[in-house]
């Protein structure tokens, strides 16, 4: 394993259709990496079958120090590092956890406050998200709320119960 001594989570661009393999490069390299996927059923026109695809298309998540951070580039399939203002933007530690959490336990669970509008800022109160803010929406005529992942380009729309959430005082 890499040295991991003031190591942070990184959110690395891969090339299409290339998230597995750069992920298996990774790992084998001894590289901390995640790459959340999930469970889905795809139809062709003779059968079904459940596959496991990336959550967020062409981006895997590795846990790197400074030192590391040129050797991970070099990686094949690797095109860059997700950056503001040119450098490298760190992922939050417990927001890789969410991903975890919500991939490990496939929350799908509908439920509507009537208190609370779309748009609306809410705090997760109970479960395993509880701390985690986040944006009341409607999706597809439900209600859902919006988990942001600093410096990805994708929000994860997730369902929980009414009772998990209460309106946000933060502005």
């Amino acid at each position: 394993m890499k040295d991991t001594k003031e190591s942070h989570w990184f959110a690395a661009y891969t090339k299409s259709r290339n998230e597995k393999k750069v992920y298996e490069r990774l790992i084998d390299e001894g590289y901390e990496a995640y790459l959340p996927l999930q469970k889905r059923l795809k139809q062709w026109s003779d059968r079904k079958k459940w596959i496991e695809e990336p959550l967020l298309r062409s981006y895997v998540f590795v846990k790197i120090t400074e030192r590391d951070y040129h050797n991970v580039l070099n990686i094949s399939g690797l095109v860059c590092f997700v950056s503001f203002e040119g450098k490298a933007a760190p992922i939050p530690e417990k927001q890789i956890d969410v991903l975890r959490m919500l991939l490990g336990e496939q929350l799908e669970i509908e439920a509507i406050e009537e208190n609370m509008k779309p748009g609306d800022l809410v705090d997760i109160q109970i479960g395993s998200m509880m701390g985690f803010s986040g944006e009341l929406v409607r999706h597809k005529g439900k209600s859902k709320v919006i988990i942001q992942i600093d410096h990805v380009s994708h929000k994860l729309l997730v369902t929980l119960p009414a009772n998990h959430i209460v309106k946000s005082h933060k502005k």
